[in-house]
């Protein structure tokens, strides 16, 4: 992203807060990992949304129609002797210079200058909850103000939940935006294809999750936007399976859900194949109602269609498949208003991506489904879990198959980010068996 996106993003925030109000944000604090070794670091998404600026220790102000500066950078100064250690820091002048702010001060100076940026402003645009150190600070600093209130001063009368507004204007994604995501989800994309080429009987969940991360990496993508899902056989029925510890056995499916992150944006994709690369007739039946499920909510992703109609589409689908394939029974518009698919799909059809893989913004709004809107970006990813249970037929159990792909809503209808990656049975395996 340029400096220019970021500062287009303070104006339309600057825009909805209005006059007399200010908005702060800190970024994340360092994760400790273990004993003396931290989480490498990634900074808060809302605010690195707005500032672009991605060393830890910082606090983003954000003052509209203010004379002296309207946006205001806390951060660390240079240390040559600690930028030995961890690496160069940008220091006031590099806030300024390189990531736009205005003005900029140590973040040691920050009880000192913050509070008297507050005594001058009515509202507080800031989300409470999500920094408990910077929320102890800011009730003290409004318990000062307020003690002089004998002496004139007003202070702020009132706060603003400021990610209500800030997930508004993430939730709609610009032209950069869908770029950068179009990027990752070509690169994971590339990295599935590997996947598939390299799956054999025999490899464990662990190789094949390091393969995917390879690919990712070489690409220039070095971080997951989440921890794979390598789920073999009955571990693919496991929503957020995460341990990848087995041996990948003959004749059965894995479930493969992994996705890079470039330029802090996510991708999410899931492919579902047959370990040894040849669908068994009931795995091929129960992948191609997923996948025709995937292609019905897919064509929902279209402006002026709620967020619910690509699962309403979804669900639809795979009821009467589950019925046609004897693992459901009864009427279908009955079994649906009873939700018995939630037996084999317990899930949503996707969720809002972005910065964050399940990103900000509202599903609903006045208690009605939201409506779909270009520029919005979403994962479509139905799937169908079936467990090893007796009065289910014994040549379906223990299959786990989800299809997911990113999708953006545009004008001309839905743009899958992530196509170009094989989903149709017989491609996946002519894919597998030519490597």
């Amino acid at each position: 992203m340029t400096g220019t996106e970021f500062k287009r993003r303070r104006r339309q925030l600057m825009r909805m807060m209005g006059a007399d109000s200010i908005a702060i944000l800190p970024s994340a604090p360092i994760a400790r990992r273990n004993r003396d070794v931290d989480y490498p670091y990634r900074p808060d998404s809302d605010f690195y949304y707005l500032t672009g600026f991605p060393e830890p220790e910082a606090v983003a102000v954000i003052i509209p129609g203010r004379r002296q500066a309207e946006y205001v950078l806390f951060c660390r100064e240079r240390d040559p002797e600690k930028e030995l250690w961890d690496g160069a820091r940008a220091g006031q002048g590099g806030a300024c210079e390189r990531y736009g702010a205005d003005d900029s001060f140590p973040i040691g100076d920050l009880d000192d200058i913050l509070p008297r940026m507050l005594e001058q402003c009515e509202r507080v645009f800031y989300a409470m909850g999500c920094n408990p150190d910077l929320d102890k600070r800011m009730s003290e600093w409004i318990s000062g103000i307020r003690a002089k209130g004998r002496a004139g001063v007003q202070g702020p009368m009132e706060f603003v939940a400021l990610d209500h507004y800030l997930h508004e204007l993430r939730l709609y994604k610009s032209r950069s935006e869908i770029k950068v995501m179009r990027n990752a989800a070509r690169i994971s994309a590339r990295a599935h294809k590997h996947a598939m080429q390299c799956c054999r009987p025999g490899m464990t969940e662990w190789q094949l999750e390091a393969e995917i991360v390879h690919s990712c990496a070489t690409a220039g993508a070095r971080h997951q936007a989440y921890p794979p899902i390598v789920g073999g056989g009955a571990n693919a029925c496991v929503l957020h399976y995460i341990e990848n510890r087995d041996e990948l056995r003959n004749g059965e499916l894995l479930l493969l859900d992994a996705g890079c992150e470039v330029d802090y944006y996510a991708s999410d994709i899931t492919r579902t194949y047959p370990v040894n690369g040849r669908f068994t007739p009931p795995q091929q039946a129960l992948y191609e109602l997923v996948l025709r499920a995937q292609e019905a909510a897919i064509s929902k992703v279209r402006p002026g269609n709620h967020w619910n109609h690509p699962h309403l589409a979804a669900v639809r689908v795979i009821t009467k498949g589950l019925v046609d394939l004897g693992i459901l029974k009864g009427r279908v518009p009955s079994l649906i208003k009873k939700e018995s698919y939630k037996r084999f799909y317990m899930h949503r059809t996707g969720h809002w991506l972005g910065m964050d893989v399940h990103d900000v913004g509202e599903y609903e709004v006045d208690g009605h489904s939201r409506v779909l809107d270009r520029g919005m970006a979403l994962t479509v990813e139905p799937g169908i879990y079936i467990p090893n249970k007796r009065n289910i037929p014994k040549a379906f159990r223990n299959i786990g198959i989800r299809i997911e792909d990113d999708v953006a809503v545009t004008s001309k209808g839905p743009d899958v980010l992530s196509k170009g990656l094989a989903r149709d049975p017989d491609k996946i395996e002519a894919l597998m068996q030519s490597a």
